[in-house]
């Protein structure tokens, strides 16, 4: 069975909820949410490297790669969100 996309949905979607709690922390600016959800993406990219055998990639700088677009795609649902409902 091969799970590949759906394990890059799950990281995106942890890194929404981790962009979430950043929101949520007064401590964290907005303008560094990105970054953050984009080394979250990176740190479980790797770690989805070595735990899941149907992960999309074979080496480390593509499991990097992969989770680095994953949470920077995080950051753009939630902002695809924000510009759906502004325009309403």
């Amino acid at each position: 069975m091969d799970f590949g996309l759906t394990s890059v949905v799950g990281i995106t979607v942890i890194c929404y909820l981790i962009g979430m709690l950043c929101k949520a922390w007064p401590i964290v600016p907005d303008k560094a949410i990105p970054a953050v959800c984009g080394v979250s993406g990176m740190l479980l990219g790797i770690a989805a490297l070595q735990l899941m055998p149907d992960y999309p990639a074979k080496d480390v700088i593509n499991a990097m790669a992969i989770g680095i677009v994953s949470g920077l795609a995080a950051t753009g649902v939630n902002q695809l969100g924000r510009q759906m409902t502004a325009g309403v």
